[in-house]
C-alpha cells in the first residue's frame, strides 16, 4: 500500500489547528482526573506485547498525564515521558510523585522533534499520543531514531470510530439537539488517521521497523454509571470535542439536554449493578529497529 502522506497533511490541515499546545493544557488536569486512569491495564498490556523487562530504558512519546510511561516505571524501566503540552508534563509528574515512582523524568518536547540523542532506548511507545500527531510519518521516524539498534517502538492508537461506543452515544445526544450535524467527517479526524490497521502497519514500516506486527484483537473498556461520566470523557480526551460544540454552535442549555440524553441512554445500556461497559476498537502496532549493518 502507497500512501501519500504530502496529500495526507493537507486533507487534515484544518483539523490540526484545533489543538495547539494550549488547548492540551486546558484539558490537562480534567484528563487526568476523568481519562488517564482507565488507560492504565491497557498500558500494561501493550508493554507486554513487546516484552519491556525491569532496568530497561523507556521513552513515553506525547505522553499525557500517563499513557504507557507510569505503566512502564510499575515495570521498573527507567522512564523519560515527553509532551508538547507543559500541563500534562506536570500532571504526569505529580501522579509520578503521588505513586512514589523514583525511576521516571519527564521533558516538554514536541514529538516531531525529539530533542534527543540516537540509538538512546531500549524501548519507545505512544499511546493516544502519536496517533494524532500532525506529520505522523516524521513522529514516527523520530521515534525510531531514539531507539536503539534492535530496540521495539509501540504505537497504540484507536481503530474504526463505527465502533467506538462513548463516540458514537455522545454523536447520537449531539444530534438530539442539532439535527443538521453529520457524524464524524470524511476525511476522518486525524484521531483516525491509522484507524485502517493497514495504514498502521505501513507507517511502522516506513519509519524504519522491521518484523512489524499489529493486533486488532483488543479493546479499551469504559465502566460508566452516568451520561456525566460519558460528557466528561468526552470532553476531557480531546480538544476537538469542544471545538465541534462550539462550531455547532451548542449553548449551554442544549449541552445539559445532551446530558440528559446520555444518562439516558447509559441506563438503557447498564448492567444490573449501574454500570454501562463502552468499548472502542484499537490498532497496536510494534516493530523492532534493525540492528546496526542489519
Amino acid at each position: 500500500m502507497t500512501i501519500d502522506h504530502e496529500a495526507s497533511r493537507a486533507e487534515h490541515a484544518e483539523h490540526t489547528e484545533h489543538a495547539p499546545p494550549e488547548a492540551w493544557d486546558a484539558l490537562a488536569a480534567g484528563y487526568s482526573e476523568h481519562v488517564a486512569p482507565g488507560e492504565q491495564s491497557l498500558s500494561a498490556a501493550a508493554l507486554s506485547l513487546v516484552g519491556l523487562a525491569p532496568g530497561e530504558t523507556f521513552l513515553d512519546v506525547a505522553a499525557g498525564p500517563g499513557g504507557l510511561g507510569l505503566a512502564a516505571a510499575r515495570l521498573g524501566a527507567t522512564v523519560l515521558a515527553t509532551d508538547w503540552a507543559p500541563q500534562m508534563v506536570a500532571q504526569f509528574e505529580r501522579r509520578a510523585r503521588a505513586e512514589g515512582l523514583t525511576n521516571v523524568h519527564a521533558q516538554v518536547m514536541d514529538a516531531h522533534d525529539l530533542d534527543l540523542e540516537n540509538d538512546r532506548f531500549d524501548v519507545t511507545g505512544s499511546q493516544f499520543g502519536v496517533m494524532l500527531v500532525p506529520d505522523q510519518p516524521l513522529a514516527l521516524r523520530e521515534m525510531v531514531r531514539v531507539t536503539r539498534p534492535g530496540g521495539r517502538v509501540l504505537l497504540i492508537a484507536y481503530g474504526s470510530p463505527a465502533e467506538f461506543d462513548a463516540l458514537q452515544l455522545f454523536v447520537a445526544a449531539l444530534q438530539t439537539v442539532a439535527p443538521g450535524f453529520e457524524g464524524i467527517p470524511d476525511p476522518l479526524p486525524l484521531d483516525f488517521q491509522v484507524s485502517d490497521p493497514d495504514v498502521l502497519r505501513e507507517r511502522l514500516g516506513a519509519a524504519g521497523l522491521r518484523d512489524v506486527e499489529v493486533d486488532t484483537t483488543q479493546q479499551e473498556r469504559l465502566e460508566l454509571s452516568t451520561g456525566q461520566e460519558v460528557w466528561d470523557w468526552m470532553v476531557f480526551s480531546n480538544p476537538i470535542t469542544t471545538t465541534i460544540l462550539d462550531a455547532v454552535g451548542v449553548s449551554e442549555d442544549d449541552r445539559a439536554r445532551m446530558r440528559r440524553e446520555l444518562d439516558r441512554m447509559v441506563r438503557d445500556r447498564a448492567s444490573t449493578a449501574g454500570v454501562a461497559v463502552l468499548t472502542a476498537p484499537l490498532n497496536i502496532g510494534w516493530g523492532s529497529k534493525a540492528p546496526t549493518g542489519g
